[in-house]
């Protein structure tokens, strides 16, 4: 089989493109340059996508003796990642950058190219398994649950799901993927984990907003209206944020205070307490499905302990390394949009981020959350 394999000059993707040459595949490495400037190092373990980054996936492909390319992706980059990141924020959502990244960019894009190559698939770095099913191909969680990025590689949907390759599903931890890597000659053994995100590489999110969507002084209220401290931009605050807000007026309980929402339109940051942010029901857009519809229908049973097997639990993640929550029941609509009710309250869940839908480890369904709700 043709493969073409990510490099993104991390020990993941280099130990991923390794196992599928050792398969017996016939590889090619490419490197996917993303940043425009990438001059730039990384700044201690944060970010991606810098010049030492394409230089450790040319090394790797080296070692391998597999060809090895450059593509510059910047533009379209910019364009679907960045500039929506940007976007959404402006409207008081918030995004997951590394779920557009995969999907527009990882793999749209990456297929794209791949399939008009004559490439039979593309295998990448992720923590993620491809299960032959008795329906055809499905996405499940990771041996390695700690690792698991089945969270953000959701929104792929099913088309790319039959052409993808993700060798370090099975495997058990990162300390493995590290000792593998060293004992076939990888020189980024030792490299570093990049985190948060890869184009804000000195972690400062509201610095970064700011320059982009500039100071927009408003006011912080509480849920009656009355003002409690100004605020730089509503778009430096997300649903559920407890620090940083300023606030100039303590609670007459004394007990913290929280944002419930963000109002655009008025430049206002909205507090309360904690048991205002809980609900139990989450409307989602945009779903994209990787099961049919009766995989997703409720069935009444004990949630059993993440990655178990046999576990025919219905369950929601709603962010990238958060706790996935049993489901009471889905509901989809006519227009394409879909309703899950929880099994139980949960707290802070801001419109903008993915919501992924599970039946025990399989991935049924990504959407991103428009609102939420309280049933009793």
């Amino acid at each position: 089989m043709r493969v073409l394999a990510a490099l993104s000059g991390g020990v993941d993707s280099a130990v991923a493109a390794a196992r599928a040459v050792a398969a017996g595949h016939d590889v090619t490495g490419v490197h996917m340059a993303l940043s425009s400037s990438p001059q730039s190092c990384r700044v201690g373990a944060r970010g991606c996508c810098s010049l030492e980054d394409s230089v450790d996936a040319a090394q790797a492909a080296a070692t391998l003796d597999i060809p090895y390319y450059v593509w510059d992706l910047a533009e379209q980059f910019e364009e679907t990642v960045i500039t929506d990141f940007i976007e959404q924020y402006r409207l008081g959502r918030t995004p997951n950058p590394c779920v557009r990244c995969n999907e527009f960019v990882k793999f749209q894009e990456l297929a794209n190219r791949a399939r008009a190559l004559g490439f039979d698939a593309v295998c990448t770095g992720h923590y993620a398994r491809v299960v032959d099913g008795p329906a055809g191909k499905e996405l499940h969680r990771a041996k390695d649950i700690e690792k698991d990025q089945s969270y953000v590689l959701a929104v792929m949907g099913e088309d790319e799901l039959q052409r993808v390759v993700f060798p370090l599903g099975e495997v058990t931890s990162k300390t493995a993927v590290r000792a593998e890597a060293e004992e076939r000659g990888l020189g980024v053994s030792n490299k570093p984990d990049s985190y948060d995100i890869c184009f804000i590489p000195d972690g400062d999110t509201q610095g970064f907003l700011r320059r982009h969507l500039g100071d927009q002084e408003g006011k912080i209220v509480d849920s009656d209206g009355n003002v409690l401290g100004t605020h730089r931009g509503y778009f430096e605050y997300t649903v559920g944020q407890r620090k940083g807000l300023n606030l100039t007026r303590p609670a007459a309980d004394g007990r913290p205070r929280y944002v419930l929402e963000t109002k655009p339109h008025t430049n206002t940051v909205v507090v309360g307490a904690a048991e205002l942010l809980s609900v139990n029901q989450i409307d989602t857009s945009e779903v994209t499905w990787l099961a049919s519809d009766d995989q997703a229908q409720v069935r009444t049973l004990e949630p059993k302990p993440l990655g178990s097997e046999g576990d025919e639990c219905l369950y929601v993640q709603m962010r990238a390394h958060g706790q996935p929550i049993p489901v009471a029941g889905v509901e989809r609509t006519q227009d394409g949009q879909m309703r899950v009710q929880l099994a139980q309250m949960v707290r802070g869940i801001a419109a903008g981020q993915s919501l992924v839908l599970y039946r025990g480890t399989r991935v049924l369904a990504h959407a991103v959350i428009i609102g939420t709700g309280t049933t009793r």
